[in-house]
């Protein structure tokens, strides 16, 4: 019997981290495309990407998501899911009033860089930027309807973020049961942001086993977890039939003290998913697996691809 595949995501860079916080955090175009590549050589399929201005601070321009998209695809067949959140100063946010509103006209410009996939955060929810402004990312039912909408017409699948139970039991399954997602639906349960984030949840085994009881029948689900629990989610995501993300977004060090690399966070989810028995998914096989066209054309597969 073939050992089951693994879809084992990178998220390079994210809305927060700067070169201040790791030298290792690509943030400019042709330095995450090197590093996207790097990680698919190493075994990532999925790469979720966030954009930078040229000051590194966060956007959701479309023509910088295009750039990096076609940096990217030059280079290899990864499955390209990029953010609609972008983060928590640049572009995304007006005005430096202690709470403040991510504005959604910028949210949107993230579904025009031509990505195979875009985040899809249909919950309402606060976060505590580094600073210490309060930063609101507002998505009532009517956003989370119009996003979904333009997913579908743009032909983008969504990846249905989940900090909490709610962000599965409500507007995901209102939009998925009428229509907006084809299945497989892929879920990323996002654990860890609890000290950050209003509403989200810190890993434990129990609440990861809740999460994913709660999932619709037949969804595939990827575990994010921010922080040094990562390698205790990781494996127990493993061990439930999931799949993993890693990456600079979610935690900057290897070991206490030692920041790590995208590439050397990618080679050690290799070694756990090998060491369980599994494998990691091919870029061409996640596409499958995700229910995603295969990409002809115009990238020069490395090796991993």
């Amino acid at each position: 019997m073939s050992a089951r595949k693994v879809i084992i995501t990178v998220a390079p860079t994210g809305g927060f981290a700067t070169k201040a916080h790791t030298p290792y955090v690509p943030t400019q175009p042709e330095e995450i495309a090197e590093d996207v590549r790097r990680c698919v050589e190493a075994g990532a399929s999925v790469a979720a990407l966030h954009a930078r201005r040229p000051d590194d601070e966060a956007t959701c321009d479309g023509a910088i998501y295009r750039r990096i998209n076609e940096l990217v695809r030059a280079r290899c067949d990864i499955v390209i899911n990029n953010s609609t959140g972008g983060g928590v100063n640049g572009d995304m946010v007006a005005g430096s009033d202690r709470i403040t509103d991510v504005i959604w006209s910028e949210r949107l410009k993230g579904l025009d860089g031509g990505a195979d996939m875009c985040t899809m955060d249909a919950m309402t929810f606060i976060a505590t930027a580094p600073d210490g402004r309060e930063v609101v990312m507002k998505t009532p039912p009517s956003r989370a309807t119009e996003l979904a909408e333009l997913m579908r017409l743009k032909g983008i699948k969504p990846e249905w973020e989940a900090f909490s139970p709610t962000h599965i039991l409500q507007d995901a399954a209102r939009l998925i049961a009428a229509g907006y997602d084809s299945g497989p639906h892929f879920f990323n349960l996002v654990f860890g942001l609890d000290t950050a984030f209003q509403g989200a949840l810190p890993y434990t085994p129990k609440l990861l086993q809740m999460m994913v009881e709660l999932l619709p029948a037949g969804a595939l689900f990827n575990v994010s977890t921010i922080g040094p629990a990562q390698l205790h989610a990781m494996a127990h995501a493993l061990i439930l039939g999931g799949h993993i993300r890693v990456g600079i977004e979610d935690h900057l060090y290897l070991s206490p003290g030692v920041p790590g690399s995208n590439v050397q966070f990618v080679e050690r989810a290799v070694r756990i998913v090998r060491e369980l028995g599994l494998e990691p998914a091919t870029t061409a096989e996640a596409r499958e697996m995700l229910g995603l066209a295969p990409r002809h054309g115009g990238a020069r597969h490395v090796a991993a691809c």
